[in-house]
């Protein structure tokens, strides 16, 4: 077995556009760049994301963008919206971007550990 050589990418999110950098980081986070990128093995890098507090919105998703969360139970669904998600924890709202784009499989919360998100 070859050891894996990860690069350290430091990003300012700083004017950057939500979507469009949590896609990117989770390219990145896969390894899907590199020329040995297999869909079985985690070759990702580690990415630092620094002034995630900075993000940019665009259109109205910071007024109607809802997330969701179910208990198990009756009347047990409990909604919060992303203006006040943002407001308490930036990095929160980016790191669950990112989580939902990276594929549904056992690599995920390995590639989700290599992320490091200040405010």
């Amino acid at each position: 077995m070859t050891k894996i050589e990860r690069k350290i990418y430091t990003i300012d999110a700083e004017g950057k556009v939500l979507g469009r950098l949590a896609s990117k980081i989770a390219l990145l986070l896969s390894g899907k760049g590199k020329p040995d990128w297999v869909p079985y093995l985690d070759r990702g890098a580690s990415v630092l994301v620094k002034n995630a507090a900075k993000l940019k919105f665009t259109g109205e998703k910071i007024k109607q963008k809802k997330y969701y969360h179910y208990s198990g139970y009756p009347g047990g669904l409990k909604t919060k919206k992303i203006s006040e998600m943002f407001a308490q924890n930036p990095a929160e709202v980016l790191r669950r971007a990112v989580y939902n784009m990276l594929p549904k499989n056992k690599l995920r919360k390995e590639r989700m550990k290599r992320l490091k998100i200040e405010n």
